[in-house]
């Protein structure tokens, strides 16, 4: 399965940027999108950002794919705990 997920620019050196996710941090390349700026919301897919994202849809993402892989745990029998 690939997902595209809503990160914050938070580098930016040309087309090269750091982002941030969920208490993550990786690197994302902006060619794709050659007027983002420092602080926006961007889906990133494979390393790169894709598309702009509005602030109230990227809160819903976490939770969609939580649900999505609890889903998938009980219709495969595999067990699932959320982390405390």
């Amino acid at each position: 399965m690939c997902l595209a997920i809503p990160v914050r620019i938070v580098e930016l050196d040309g087309d090269n940027a750091v982002v941030s996710a969920m208490g993550n941090r990786f690197r994302a390349k902006t060619n794709l999108l050659p007027n983002v700026k420092l602080g926006r919301l961007v889906l990133v897919h494979a390393g790169f950002a894709i598309s702009l994202v509005d602030e109230e849809d990227a809160k819903t993402v976490p939770c969609n794919i939580e649900q999505h892989f609890f889903r998938e745990a009980r219709i495969t029998g595999y067990r699932l705990t959320k982390a405390a």
